[in-house]
């Protein structure tokens, strides 16, 4: 099987390199080169119609994994044309693309496509409603996947972080090292996903799930990683992780604060946790506790220090 990997140089991107490989010939693609691992990686613009063309033809792949994406929340506000073009116009195209050629796609969406208002884990049955242009574009994205009339899986997750890219922990960090204090959400609620468990979780419900999907068909599933908790608490976990492994000498003194007293440009569901039933029951998938998930991630920012 031949398989296109686009957005290779993202943190998700950069953990399916490895997973992907075992399941057939893997190529790279992204605007960037990959830092890890040390794979030859096409560069183009897939948000250009004509780049995105040049590369499926060149490639002609079995399975487009499509792990690129716009995840620049506050800024999408602003930028909702670029937003939009990489997270909705990109993979309907690609998904036209595997329904006119017979091929398949694996696509990634967001926990921002609900609006936190249910009370309990989304299910994927669940409305989606999102609350800022981020959550509208990856919204639809998934529509247009859906409609582009491919076999399809499709995975929401949440909160992804990894020892690489831009994400919450390395922000986290990167801000102790200048500031002595820091205020951050307590009343936001999800689960923080560690970019390697949502890569092997890919790699199990493809394994499973690919060869029965009908043309077509989108079926989608919610991947997170184990234990929903709030930014700050978030943030308290990275800094007493990050003095354990040496990454801060001291940690910034931490102060929880209200989402309406915080300057965010765009809006953010309250509670976001997604509802992992159906990708255990399908692939066999058990999510990772927060704790060990962290710790590695950590360890990994340690070892490369």
């Amino acid at each position: 099987m031949k398989i296109l990997l686009t957005g290779a140089a993202g943190q998700l991107g950069q953990e399916l390199c490895s997973r992907l490989s075992p399941l057939g010939a893997l190529t790279l693609v992204d605007r960037s080169k990959p830092t890890r691992p040390a794979m030859p990686c096409l560069q183009a613009d897939l948000a250009d119609p004509g780049q995105l063309e040049m590369v499926l033809q060149r490639t002609d792949p079995d399975l487009v994994v499509n792990a690129a994406a716009y995840t620049a929340v506050d800024r999408a506000e602003q930028e909702r044309q670029e937003a939009f073009s990489v997270n909705a116009d990109l993979p309907g195209r690609i998904a036209r693309w595997a329904a006119r050629h017979d091929r398949a796609v694996l696509h990634y969406s967001t926990d921002y496509v609900f609006d936190g208002s249910v009370g309990r884990p989304y299910r994927e049955t669940d409305s989606p409603c999102p609350l800022n242009a981020y959550g509208e574009s990856k919204l639809a994205g998934e529509r247009a996947v859906a409609e582009g009339g491919c076999r399809a899986l499709l995975v929401r997750t949440s909160w992804v972080y990894s020892a690489h890219g831009n994400n919450f922990v390395l922000s986290m960090l990167r801000l102790a090292g200048q500031r002595l204090r820091l205020s951050v959400v307590n009343d936001q609620v999800g689960c923080p996903t560690w970019a390697r468990n949502l890569a092997d979780a890919s790699l199990r419900l493809l394994t499973a799930r690919l060869g029965q999907v009908r043309q077509g068909t989108t079926e989608t599933y919610h991947y997170c990683d184990r234990d929903a908790v709030s930014w700050y608490d978030f943030a308290a976990r990275v800094f007493a992780g990050a003095m354990e492994f040496g990454l801060l000498n001291a940690a910034p003194e931490l102060s929880p604060v209200a989402s309406a007293d915080y300057p965010q440009v765009a809006r953010r569901p309250a509670y976001s946790v997604l509802d992992t039933t159906s990708i255990r029951a399908a692939a066999g998938v058990s999510p990772a506790p927060l704790a060990a998930s962290l710790h590695q991630c950590l360890e990994e920012l340690a070892a490369n220090e």
